[in-house]
C-alpha cells in the first residue's frame, strides 16, 4: 500500500479515537443536572449562591405533589445572623416588631425590640431559655418544653408542610424575588377556621425567608427578612450577664 495512503488512513483513525475519548470524558464529567424549574421560570435567573441547595433538589419541579420533597432537601445553616420583622393585625389596629437573631449551632439568641421600646433579650438550646430585659443583670431562667426556637422568634416553622396531607396544600411553586432570589413557595388551603399559610423558603440559606397567615383571605400575619449573614463572627452574643459563657 502507498505510504502516503497509509499516513492518511492513519491520521484518520487516530482523529476518531481522539474524538471517542473526548466524547467519553466530557460526559463523565458532567455536573448533575440542577433544578428543573417551572416552565414560566428561565435558569437564568437563579441566584449565584443557590447552587447547593438548587444541585440537593436534582431534577425535582416544585408543584403541590413534589413540594415536600423539595422542602426535605433543605438544611438551615449551623451559624448565622439575621434580622426579622413582624406584623401583626386585627380589626382595629396592627403591631410590629423588630428581632435580631444569631444563630450557634444548637444556640440560639434573640433579641426583641418591644413596642414599649423595651428589648426582651432571650437565648436558647430548645432545652432551657435564659430571658432578661435591657441591660438588665436578672435573667429568668425556665424550661423550654414545647416552646422551639421558632416560637421564640414569633414564627413558623416551615418544615411542618412535611407533614401535611397532600390535599392540605393548594399551591407550590418556584419563585424568583427581589430580596431573596430562588425561594421555595408554598400556601396551605385554609383550614376549619379560615386560616392559612404562605411560605417563602429561600434556597441560598435555607431559612424561611418571608411569611404570611391569611383568615378568610385577609391577611393577618406577615414575617420576612430584613438583613442575613451567614458568616458571623460572634462576639459576646451567646454570654449572659453575668459573665457565664454558654457558647463560643
Amino acid at each position: 500500500m502507498d505510504r502516503r495512503r497509509l499516513n492518511h488512513i492513519t491520521a484518520v483513525f487516530l482523529a476518531a479515537v481522539v474524538l471517542v475519548v473526548a466524547f467519553m470524558l466530557f460526559h463523565s464529567f458532567r455536573r448533575p443536572p440542577s433544578l428543573v424549574l417551572p416552565e414560566e421560570q428561565d435558569s437564568s435567573q437563579l441566584p449565584p449562591d443557590s447552587g447547593d441547595q438548587q444541585e440537593a433538589l436534582g431534577t425535582v419541579s416544585v408543584t403541590p405533589e413534589t413540594v415536600q420533597t423539595a422542602i426535605a432537601t433543605l438544611e438551615r445553616p449551623e451559624q448565622y445572623r439575621r434580622s426579622i420583622c413582624v406584623e401583626q393585625y386585627w380589626d382595629d389596629g396592627s403591631g410590629s416588631w423588630d428581632t435580631s437573631i444569631s444563630t450557634n449551632g444548637a444556640w440560639i439568641r434573640m433579641d426583641r425590640t418591644l413596642a414599649s421600646g423595651r428589648v426582651r433579650h432571650s437565648i436558647t438550646d430548645g432545652s432551657i431559655t435564659y430571658i432578661w430585659y435591657d441591660s438588665e443583670t436578672r435573667v429568668f431562667t425556665s424550661v423550654a418544653d414545647d416552646i422551639t426556637p421558632d416560637m421564640e422568634q414569633s414564627i413558623p416553622t416551615y418544615e411542618d408542610v412535611l407533614s401535611l396531607d397532600a390535599e392540605q396544600i393548594s399551591q407550590a411553586d418556584y419563585q424568583v424575588t427581589d430580596d431573596y432570589g430562588g425561594c421555595i413557595f408554598v400556601e396551605t388551603a385554609p383550614d376549619e377556621n379560615g386560616y392559612a399559610l404562605r411560605y417563602w423558603v429561600s434556597l441560598d440559606s435555607g431559612l424561611l425567608a418571608a411569611a404570611e397567615k391569611l383568615q378568610n383571605g385577609e391577611l393577618i400575619y406577615h414575617m420576612w427578612e430584613s438583613a442575613l449573614d451567614l458568616a458571623p463572627t460572634f462576639d459576646g452574643e451567646f454570654t449572659l450577664p453575668n459573665g457565664q459563657t454558654l457558647a463560643n
